[in-house]
């Protein structure tokens, strides 16, 4: 595969102490060099992809150390600076009195092709999460999937940037970001209110995020994401196994909640009355490991992968690599044929039997439809003519051109369901949830109490908060929300999440 590797070297040499970029010039493979660590009263260090060296024979001193302070940005609250225009970080260590007595001078670089393993998932609209220990590659795909969303999908890209990790230092983001737009943190315990303006301010379709740690990013996250915002982002972990048992951050994958089955459900499951059973619709639909800067084992569902493993059974991800040549291979998950969907024969009442919902499809594939509703088990009949249908199903982009279409809906009192994307998870998700019973006659309620709480607002009330509803029905009152030009927030807990509407 063919990378290119963008790293201004030079920038970082010129801010170390002369004798010890004198002794860095004598080794060769600086294309390898990660970064260069200087401890009081210590040997300078150089750290290589395979290997770590001595720089000479002098101990570090307090006037090496302040050499190269004074040449760089000053340091945050996360006790890191960098150097403008470029990907470079150093990071401080501090005595208990506050002095700097070490530093770890990181070689920061943009590659350029690091993401064709994951294109797919890049440009599917889904939700992505990436793990991985530290140094392999995670905050380098993401600034790698900012510019090629923003410059080739021409999608609108904000990135907030804590510590400038991603875009580099200085107020000019570091070209390697393409035209994606750049928000900086002032500290890291900002990080979540900065998600959340993002968000309201800058109408993006694609937030970008590194390094989420707290329990406040894990909720702005969830907010994102039922916005319709595509969100890519890593966390602390390496594995899926690690986010499930992490208590701060295992709401990005749906969160845990223990169970207790009556003894009958106990008998029918074969299993325990106290269980583990995830809480509620994960924040991201896909989570890719990072193995390697080339091999990566992706959860293209992670809800489903989740339930399993709350049942005991082991995850089986597909792992995808890529060899010298650039071609992606993939493993470990087996093709299948998927048969079409059992429609159920109408019915007349009373005569037993399942009766199938009509639904006529504006801007969605009807075969993914089909598909989704036989994971469902849903009976559903796509229809041609709105006029035979029992609710419009559509998408967020669709939904926001405000067509004929939708216009003639709401005439004739036809429920219109609005999914984030034409995606088969935001389908199965809408067939559970109409097989769950909320169906063309439970649906309305809601959105009639956003619309209600709207008027209300418009009419002087600060704030109206509604009822808790599910993560779809709460998406459906963000869009009455923006379609008076509101604002809304989702708070609290599921099953007792709920949305409030105010003023801008």
């Amino acid at each position: 595969m063919q990378k290119t590797i963008v790293d201004d070297l030079q920038a970082l040499l010129e801010r170390l102490p002369p004798r010890i970029k004198r002794e860095l010039a004598g080794y060769k493979g600086g294309e390898e060099l990660l970064e260069v660590v200087m401890d009081l009263g210590r040997l300078p260090e150089a750290r290589f992809v395979a290997k770590d060296v001595c720089l000479g024979s002098q101990e570090v001193t307090e006037e090496d150390i302040q050499y190269v302070v004074s040449r760089l940005s000053a340091f945050g609250d996360d006790n890191r600076a960098g150097i403008e225009r470029t990907l470079h970080r150093i990071s401080a260590i501090r005595n208990r009195s506050g002095k700097i007595v070490g530093l770890s001078c990181r070689v920061g670089r943009a590659v350029f092709g690091t993401m064709k393993v994951v294109e797919d998932l890049i440009f599917s609209g889904r939700g992505i999460l990436l793990l991985g220990r530290p140094g392999v590659g995670k905050t380098t795909m993401l600034r790698e999937a900012a510019r090629v969303l923003a410059d080739e999908a021409r999608k609108r890209v904000i990135i907030v940037d804590t510590s400038n990790e991603i875009a580099g230092d200085g107020d000019i983001p570091h070209p390697s970001i393409g035209r994606a737009r750049r928000m900086q943190v002032r500290t890291p315990s900002l990080q979540h209110a900065v998600m959340i303006e993002a968000v309201e301010n800058h109408m993006p379709e694609v937030i970008i995020i590194d390094e989420m740690g707290t329990e406040l990013e894990a909720a702005a996250a969830r907010t994102i994401a039922e916005r319709g915002v595509q969100l890519i982002a890593t966390a602390h972990g390496n594995t899926l196994e690690n986010l499930i048992v992490n208590p701060t951050l295992s709401d990005l994958v749906g969160g845990i909640q223990t169970v207790t089955l009556g003894d009958e459900e106990a008998r029918r499951r074969r299993t325990q009355k106290s269980i583990l059973e995830r809480k509620a619709p994960p924040t991201f639909d896909i989570l890719v490991e990072i193995q390697s800067w080339d091999r990566v084992a992706v959860h293209q569902d992670v809800a489903h992968t989740v339930d399993r493993m709350l049942r005991g059974v082991p995850a089986a991800p597909e792992v995808r690599w890529v060899d010298a040549g650039g071609k992606v291979h993939r493993a470990g998950l087996q093709a299948k044929e998927v048969s079409p969907p059992e429609v159920a024969a109408p019915t007349a009442a009373g005569n037993g039997g399942v009766a199938r919902t009509r639904v006529h499809a504006f801007g969605v594939s009807r075969a993914r439809l089909e598909e989704a509703a036989r994971s469902a088990r849903l009976s559903v009949e796509v229809v041609e003519d709105l006029g035979e249908a029992d609710v419009l199903l559509t998408t967020k982009a669709h939904f926001r051109r405000g067509s004929r279409l939708l216009h003639e809906a709401k005439e004739k009192g036809k429920p219109v369901f609005v999914l984030r994307r034409n995606t088969v998870p935001q389908l199965e998700q809408f067939a559970r949830e109409m097989s769950q019973g909320e169906s063309t006659e439970t649906l309305p309620a809601p959105l009639a109490e956003a619309e209600e709480a709207a008027e209300r607002v418009l009419n002087g009330e600060t704030s109206v908060e509604l009822r808790p509803q599910s993560a779809f029905v709460r998406r459906l009152q963000h869009h009455v929300a923006e379609r008076h030009r509101l604002r809304s927030q989702s708070t609290g807990r599921d099953p007792n999440r709920r949305v409030t509407i105010y003023r801008p």
